[in-house]
């Protein structure tokens, strides 16, 4: 199971490349600096509290890991 903090360093690393591309899309179709900055800090804020959420969830998800053996030698 990850910790918390490495779910949270995911979470933000993982968001600087969304926000940026956001950012540079909405640049390209607003031509506007301020909004388009605006548009991917508020990116940012947003979806990492929605991935640090869905990374807490699926740690109590089983689905797809390897069975923890039934006995210890």
């Amino acid at each position: 199971m990850e910790s918390n903090a490495r779910s949270l360093a995911k979470a933000f690393s993982y968001r600087v490349l969304g926000s940026l591309s956001t950012g540079a899309l909405v640049y390209l179709f607003t031509s506007n600096l301020t909004i388009s900055v605006g548009a991917g800090l508020l990116d940012s804020v947003v979806k990492v509290v929605l991935y640090f959420l869905h990374e807490r969830v699926w740690n109590h998800i089983s689905y797809g890991r390897p069975k923890a053996p039934e006995y210890e030698i």
